[in-house]
């Protein structure tokens, strides 16, 4: 996997610079790395197979569109001192280009493997485009390049607010396009109150900056202001970068390990932090490229960040003559490759509620942020899950050699079934003794036995004697009303725990 600043973690970056200043946002890296380390360091990286199938169907499609949408902003350019989309001539040939990319990324690998096609076909267009820039008038380019993106953009950027600007800036970097926004940062020479903005692609070397331009107290007034928005960095750091993972397992046919993954982020956040960078996670449109490219050793990932050091120090004039067409067309091979286009051929086959499922993540990923949607994914996936439970508990009731009124209860007691478990007992109509058997059944939660307490007292107001059997011995430690009245069989009774904080 590829990492760095992503387009979810900048959401929450921009409520927390916007509401309490730039100088909260590198205590807040740290601190979100600790808990991730923390995370990591407790084995609940595992909670990520919890996520359904549909819900990782839903959230490659809707990381798929998110990617296609995000290239149309790359067809826009200043003309006659408004933005707008590129039209006649230059349209065609950046399409023209475009294809050219992405046929040159296509019928490469049938012919060798030796190099990256997605490399040979930037490397392709750029030089066709430098020679078709070369006969043009000097303030205009024939075929857009990043350069070129970066003035419309500066331009465009001057009538934003900053908040949008920072986050239109990060979350097109998340997309897998360039930055479309100037780079703003402080000047660490002269504070925090004085931004320096800077046009096309420069930089330098990182200096450890928390320390010593820390420009807030570090006391539980800062933590108070801080811990909320640290709590919702390393959940949606996590949840990307899980997912990613997932993803990537999936197409490599190996199995990460999410804790290492945790712990790994959450050391990388700290030091961001501690160097004044804004913190990050795992890109899922440069990790698509990377697999697709066919890197799969932790070597990618390194060179990767090396190359791009590397490009920023010393090659950003060349960085800036790549033409956006083969930008574009190497994204939108990623989103050719990243949707799942057999979900249309199998969502009239699943069931509708995994149908729904699928829509509903993929519409949420295109309309808030990949995290969301896998949170409301995983929700939307539990309350089916519990609904349909509900129906699966069945009670049959006899009467036994004695005279007694026997329920069988089959099937799981829980919150969904409960109010169903308490509709099947007629108090006054069964017979003076009652035997509830509860062998093939299971309490799963707190609502379940207040079930069993509530039918307890009933069966009590009406007189009858009631006899609760093969209920697990936590169970019977937890029941309150129907405690006395459960018959205890070591050598039958089953052994299981129930989800419940009273024993705690």
């Amino acid at each position: 996997m590829i990492s760095g600043a992503t387009g979810a973690m900048a959401v929450v970056v921009v409520s927390l610079v916007s509401m309490h200043g730039i100088e909260y946002l590198f205590p807040t890296v740290i601190l979100c790395g600790l808990l991730q380390i923390a995370i990591g360091l407790g084995r609940l990286g595992k909670l990520i197979r919890m996520v359904p199938h549909p819900v990782m169907l839903g959230f490659v499609n809707g990381l798929a569109i998110v990617i296609g949408l995000a290239q149309v902003n790359s067809f826009q350019t200043i003309k006659d001192g408004k933005l707008g989309f590129v039209q006649g001539t230059q349209l065609w040939l950046m399409l023209g280009l475009v294809g050219l990319t992405m046929a040159i990324i296509w019928l490469l690998p049938k012919l060798t493997r030796a190099v990256p096609a997605s490399l040979v076909a930037i490397l392709s267009v750029t030089l066709i485009a430098f020679v078709m820039n070369s006969d043009a008038p000097s303030e205009m380019n024939v075929v857009a390049t990043v350069g070129d993106m970066l003035k419309t953009n500066s331009i465009a950027a001057s009538h934003a607010t900053p908040e949008a600007t920072a986050k239109n800036n990060t979350v097109t970097q998340n997309e897998g396009a360039p930055a479309q926004q100037p780079e703003q940062r402080l000047s660490q020479s002269e504070g925090a109150d004085t931004p320096v903005k800077t046009s096309g692609i420069s930089g330098g070397l990182p200096q450890l900056f928390f320390f010593e331009y820390s420009m807030v107290p570090l006391n539980w007034k800062t933590l108070s202001i801080i811990f909320p928005f640290a709590i919702v960095l390393c959940g949606v750091g996590l949840i990307e970068s899980l997912m990613t993972l997932t993803l990537v397992d999936e197409i490599t046919e190996t199995r990460g390990k999410g804790n290492r993954e945790c712990i790994g982020q959450g050391a990388a956040n700290i030091v961001c932090g501690l160097f004044g960078g804004m913190g990050g996670c795992a890109m899922i449109g440069q990790s698509m490229i990377n697999v697709n490219s066919g890197g799969r050793g932790r070597m990618s990932g390194i060179s990767a960040a090396i190359f791009l050091l590397l490009f920023i120090l010393v090659a950003s004039p060349l960085i800036e003559q790549i033409p956006l067409a083969a930008l574009i067309g190497v994204m939108f091979i990623v989103v050719i490759g990243t949707f799942e286009w057999s979900s249309f051929r199998i969502i009239g086959k699943v069931p509708r509620s995994d149908a729904l499922i699928l829509v509903t993540v993929s519409g949420v990923t295109v309309a808030t942020d990949l995290a969301v949607a896998v949170v409301v994914g995983v929700i939307i996936s539990a309350l089916v899950f519990a609904w349909e439970h509900a129906k699966h508990i069945r009670i049959d009731a006899r009467e036994d050699h004695k005279g007694s009124t026997v329920y069988a209860v089959t099937g799981p007691l829980f919150f969904g079934s409960a109010p169903s478990f308490l509709e099947r007992f007629d108090p006054k109509a069964d017979n003076d003794d009652v035997v509830i058997d509860f062998a093939r059944s299971r309490v799963a939660d707190h609502s379940g036995l207040e079930a069993i307490d509530t039918l307890a007292e009933r069966y009590e107001n009406a007189g009858k004697t009631l006899h609760l059997v093969h209920l697990s011995e936590e169970c019977r430690l937890l029941l309150k009303k129907a405690g006395n009245l459960v018959e205890v069989n070591v050598i039958e009774d089953p052994k299981y725990f129930v989800a419940e904080d009273s024993l705690a």
